[in-house]
């Protein structure tokens, strides 16, 4: 049996999101971002073209470190402004059956109780079709926006990870029995207290004492993302995850990344293929290869190469105001996101890459490779990716919304729906059965299920 392809659409509550330059394209919608019905159209495209889900990223800081400064932020809207992610789910979920979302949330800056709370709402309001993309931050305009001094080293953020987890499985999965809630009319029981459990944690970064907030919900905990490609960030998504993005802008480096991760989860005692790997893309379609062409010329007109640049300093921690476009890209390692850097210098040593040459690249399309031309070669292109590198499938960026979104459900998917290659109706029950066709909770040997009573 033909193994499918699993698709998300990668999207930010934002009118700039990965591409840089494009909202000021005229059939480009991303700036009516604020409206409730520019997110449910966009989920009734996603839901016909069958997308596994929409995948949500986030930032809560905003990126400084070009020109030590936002002034160039705010100027190209690099993901700023920006609103909370987690209040279009209802949004989306309201207009949409199947549609998963997978949301970010960043550990470093949610009290543990509280955020056990938002999911578990999130989860009940979809019928179960919530994911959580756990990340620990990597910008220090967010730190500082916190309160905090500066960011926590990058490794030592993994170890408070570790710590958070366990409270989140521990109410989650631990604090309610099944049959807790028994809404008995005759005795006017509710819930029955002996079946609800206090939860005690005295930790290393955290001490909580109290009980789950929310009954249980379909998934209890929700499908896991993470997106972290560093040593780290393998070792801590193969324990945890059950769905991992990554983005490699080369087949090779990509390939590279998907065995270090397969075998961190197998380290971990899971099945290499217990971790679902989305690989960042972006897809140029056309009805011909000249007009898919034509498109991305068109595009690049409206391209922001300091937008670009902002970017990659704010993911890097690296100013790049400075450098001349002819300047090699250099290896340097901080707090920030390692793997930013990596992917330009040390994971393809074959590679030297110029910063003129990382700002066109980042311009179009983000971190991700970019895919242009006809219907046949979009699919084919697709395929090798698959095959030639190991993952499951893709995060779709977007160059102009809803444009690049609307061509690629008309054109790519009914191509590899006839190649067999790509689901022709969704699966039934939660976002995790629909991913895996499993259970709709968590199943050994993951480490959450230890904590249940």
């Amino acid at each position: 049996m033909t193994r499918k392809i699993l698709i998300n659409a990668f999207n930010m509550n934002t009118p700039v999101h990965q591409t840089q330059g494009l909202w000021k394209h005229p059939r480009d919608r991303s700036s009516e971002y604020t409206t409730i019905k520019y997110w449910q159209d966009l989920a009734r495209t996603l839901e016909r073209g069958l997308f596994d889900g929409i995948f949500l990223a986030d930032i809560t800081g905003v990126y400084d470190v070009y020109g030590a400064s936002p002034d160039a932020a705010l100027r190209n809207a690099v993901q700023v402004p920006n609103n909370d992610p987690y209040l279009l789910i209802p949004v989306m979920a309201a207009v949409t059956e199947h549609l998963g979302f997978g949301v970010t949330g960043s550990l470093t800056y949610e009290p543990p109780n509280t955020f056990a709370r938002k999911m578990s709402t999130l989860d009940h309001l979809t019928n179960g079709r919530v994911g959580w993309n756990i990340v620990t931050g990597y910008l220090n305009s967010a730190a500082k926006a916190a309160g905090q001094v500066k960011q926590t080293d990058h490794d030592t953020r993994y170890d408070i990870a570790e710590e958070y987890m366990e409270i989140m499985y521990k109410l989650w999965e631990g604090s309610w029995e099944e049959d807790a809630v028994c809404r008995n009319v005759e005795t006017g029981v509710y819930v029955d207290p002996a079946k609800v459990h206090r939860i005690k944690h005295d930790g290393e970064y955290f001490k909580l004492e109290g009980i789950h907030l929310s009954e249980p919900s379909l998934q209890r905990t929700p499908v896991l993302y993470q997106a972290g490609s560093s040593s780290k960030g393998q070792a801590f998504a193969g324990k945890h995850a059950e769905c991992a993005f990554i983005s490699s802008p080369t087949k090779n480096v990509m390939a590279g990344t998907v065995r270090k991760m397969r075998a961190a989860t197998e380290q971990q005692g899971r099945k290499a293929r217990d971790v679902a790997i989305f690989a960042m893309m972006n897809v140029i379609v056309g009805r011909t290869n000249e007009e898919a062409q034509e498109k991305l010329r068109e595009y690049r007109q409206y391209a922001s190469y300091e937008g670009a640049l902002t970017l990659m300093s704010g993911w890097t921690g690296i100013d790049f105001s400075s450098c001349d476009p002819s300047d090699p890209v250099k290896h340097i390692r901080n707090d920030s996101m390692q793997t930013a850097i990596d992917r330009f210098t040390i994971a393809d040593p074959n590679r030297v890459w110029t910063v003129g040459e990382v700002a066109e690249y980042l311009a179009i399309g983000g971190s991700g490779p970019v895919i242009v031309g006809s219907v046949q070669e979009v699919s084919d292109e697709m395929q090798r990716w698959v095959e030639e590198t190991g993952i499951d499938g893709f995060n779709l960026a977007y160059t102009v919304n809803p444009e690049s979104i609307a061509d690629f459900v008309d054109m790519v998917v009914p191509e590899l729906q006839r190649r067999g290659v790509y689901k022709t109706e969704y699966r039934s029950g939660t976002l995790r059965e629909k991913l895996f066709g499993e259970s709709p909770r968590l199943q050994a040997p993951h480490p959450a299920t230890k904590f249940r009573i």
